[in-house]
């Protein structure tokens, strides 16, 4: 009974073996006969995230090839997190750009808005620093950023305006008046002939050009979308027949690249914010040469 017993034991046993090694080839047959060793679970590799949610843990590495390169001043790998990225509108992109501008690789006044250009800025400071040239800006960049450039000031965030006010038309020297300049392509908010604020502003082509000539501030809206193309106008001021002083997202990402249909656009959307609500209803715009 003993030797029976231990063989009916042995039999039990080798059954089980036969039965997991029948589940593990199904897994993973070969078709050769042979069993495959179940596959071993392996975090994925990074990858950017638009969101910025997704953030690797420090095992999150293929388990079979080389390794990831890795940051020598960190010892992480490159582009752990998105921080920042096309379409993003906020004050960290408004310091982004002004520390960019310290180093030379972004030309213009800092908007707050993140669109091709910034992300062509961002793309050669990672080129000169030898990182993965994406656009988007990863904790590894912004670090290094950093670390060569101070705290923007005040004046550095937000500047008067990037292109230089030309002498103001004569009109414009009495009275509450919205200046605009065709030559130098700025807008100059002026009370008794001093300029309180000035913005860069950008004009329609030819086939949709902004009149010049002398207006009045006709009405106001502090959300507008355009019933003829679509598009939102945040702080429109219109000055005639549908022609209007708005913010252009499109303005603040691809700058004079583009044209309006005949508005004058403004890039710079926090100072528009705080021009629209000292233009009253009936002020004089002068749009000029």
């Amino acid at each position: 009974m003993k030797s029976s017993s231990v063989i009916r034991r042995a039999v039990l046993v080798a059954t089980a073996v036969v039965l997991a090694a029948g589940c593990t080839a199904r897994a993973g047959d070969t078709g050769k006969g042979t069993v495959s060793p179940a596959p071993t679970s392996a975090a994925p590799a990074p990858t950017e995230s638009a969101t910025g949610d997704d953030k690797p843990s420090s095992s999150a590495t293929p388990s079979t090839g080389t390794p990831s390169a890795s940051d020598p001043a960190t010892g992480e790998p490159p582009g752990a997190k998105v921080l920042m990225d096309d379409g993003d509108e906020n004050t960290q992109v408004r310091e982004l750009q002004a520390r960019l501008r310290q180093v030379g690789y972004f030309d213009r006044a800092p908007t707050g808005f993140y669109g091709t250009m910034t992300a062509g800025a961002v793309k050669g400071f990672q080129k000169k620093r030898g990182l993965p040239q994406t656009g988007t800006v990863d904790e590894t960049t912004w670090r290094k950023l950093v670390a060569l450039t101070h705290e923007p000031t005040a004046d550095e965030l937000r500047p008067a305006t990037t292109n230089k006010l030309d002498a103001p038309d004569p009109r414009c020297l009495t009275g509450r008046v919205l200046c605009i300049s065709k030559e130098s392509r700025t807008l100059a908010w002026m009370i008794d002939g001093k300029v309180v604020s000035s913005l860069d502003v950008r004009f329609g082509s030819e086939n949709t050009p902004t009149r010049e000539g002398e207006f009045k501030v006709e009405w106001k809206a502090r959300e507008w979308t355009s019933t003829i193309y679509h598009t939102p106008m945040p702080y429109a001021m219109f000055f005639g027949r549908g022609q209007a002083v708005h913010y252009s997202a499109d303005f603040a990402a691809r700058g004079y690249a583009g044209a309006s249909h005949g508005c004058v656009n403004v890039r710079d959307k926090g100072k528009l914010a705080v021009l629209f609500d000292a233009v009253k209803v009936g002020d004089k715009v002068v749009v000029h040469w």
